[in-house]
């Protein structure tokens, strides 16, 4: 009974993307009015494209956005070593533009297509993969179902299914299953995801680690932080990045409390979405602070209060610039952001108290004594406070930072393991037509 009605769910799910896919193109180009789309490339949205495939094995890898795209970097790098032909998928505009710049020209980048049965078709049809990897949770019914029809094997890696993602598919096991046995294996990040993942009904499952942890350090341009540093001089420094919504008031307001004993404090605020800065900025600006936007490339002054990091790719020269970090998406939002990216450049680390979806580094670092959780804004700026006049403790935390990551590294090659024999007959192939 719960087979025949998971597949009668799925079927309900594709008959409404059907009849739903006519008039699609109209939200499309709303959210790209909105900057939320590539205008000049929806039709990849529909699973059309002008690029040609490339000729022997091709490997199809989804990432959602940037953190995923950037995990997966790595492993993308070591699969270009065997000359086996890539096609990346991304969702956002802002993971395209990673994509581009961290790539550049070595893989074939494409906006993943709408999860409806033309458009999945009409990409599978196309590029034709003998092998689809995805990253972290994503799980786009259409897709799973038009691969498993098609034979072509279906890999999960660093998979996380967050608290509140496997509350949901445990209401609808029977659906998850009929989904998640699609996989041909999948490698969590934790043993607690291992765990839901089988349990949900996935076979086999290995686990991993956190692929971020092998990711490559944070880029950063030594002449732009060598810039910076010059118009911040030694002015005490703290930042928040991957800020959300109401988190960057949070921090204005806990960069006013320190000034009472930090006069010329200066706070950096790195918006997980650049594209807020301007109502950001205003807002501030209203607040009478002094805000530099790193967009309009104006200089940081003695009377600069916020320094807007609102340009994309450049994390870790905002990081570079401070010895403390404020991680976002933990206390006006649920699940956390990725705080492996500053401790792996030696920052100390600071987070609200939602960060289900990285609970396992948290809890690394927190051991290592490299990062400490805040309760709200006031518990925000005490923290602050306490590392910028205490630099034992804080050289502590920076240090502790950087040996708990490299104590963490490893995933990629676990996740390799699981792979190879998806990825070693490719590789065979490859060898084989480049000998003809």
């Amino acid at each position: 009974m719960s087979e025949r009605w998971a597949r009668t769910l799925l079927s309900i799910y594709r008959f409404a993307g059907a009849a739903a896919y006519p008039v699609i193109g109209g939200y499309v180009a709303y959210r790209a009015t909105k900057g939320k789309e590539d205008r000049a490339r929806r039709r990849e949205r529909y699973g059309k494209t002008k690029v040609a495939r490339p000729a022997g094995p091709l490997i199809w890898l989804h990432a959602a956005s940037v953190g995923e795209t950037l995990a997966i970097s790595a492993l993308i790098d070591h699969l270009l070593t065997h000359g086996v032909g890539i096609v990346l998928t991304t969702g956002t505009v802002t993971s395209a533009k990673v994509a581009e710049e961290r790539f550049r020209g070595r893989i074939i980048h494409q906006y993943v297509p709408l999860d409806l049965k033309p458009a999945v078709r009409r990409f599978l049809d196309h590029w034709k993969p003998d092998l689809a990897i995805f990253a972290e949770s994503e799980i786009w019914p259409v897709i799973i179902t038009e691969l498993s029809h098609r034979h072509i094997p279906q890999v999960l890696v660093n998979g996380r299914l967050s608290d509140r993602s496997f509350a949901s598919w445990q209401k609808r096991n029977y659906l998850a299953e009929a989904l998640f046995e699609n996989f041909a294996h999948v490698v969590a990040q934790s043993a607690t995801d291992g765990e839901r993942f089988s349990e949900l009904g996935a076979r086999p499952v290995t686990v991993s680690g956190n692929l971020k942890t092998d990711a490559h350090m944070p880029k950063f341009d030594d002449a732009q932080v060598e810039k910076l540093q010059a118009q911040i001089g030694d002015r005490p420094v703290w930042a928040a990045v991957s800020t959300h919504d109401g988190e960057e008031v949070i921090a204005a307001q806990a960069h006013r409390a320190l000034k009472k004993r930090y006069p010329n404090l200066l706070t950096i605020i790195v918006p997980r979405h650049p594209d807020r800065a301007a109502v950001l900025a205003e807002r501030f600006t209203k607040e009478k602070l002094g805000v530099v936007r790193r967009s309009t490339g104006e200089k940081i002054t003695p009377t600069t209060d916020i320094f807007l990091g609102d340009t994309i790719g450049e994390m870790g020269t905002y990081l570079k610039l401070s010895e403390i970090a404020f991680v976002g998406r933990s206390l006006t939002a649920e699940g956390g952001q990725n705080p492996l990216e500053p401790a792996m450049l030696g920052v100390a680390v600071l987070s609200g108290q939602n960060i289900q979806n990285f609970r396992e580094a948290y809890q690394k670092l927190i051991d290592g004594g490299a990062a400490k959780l805040v309760r709200d804004g006031q518990s925000l700026a005490k923290a602050v406070n306490h590392l910028l006049k205490n630099d034992e403790a804080r050289h502590k935390m920076m240090a502790a930072g950087i040996a708990t990551v490299d104590e963490m590294r490893g995933t990629l090659d676990r996740t390799l393991r699981a792979l190879d024999p998806y990825i070693q007959p490719l590789q065979v192939q490859t060898r084989l037509k480049g000998r003809r």
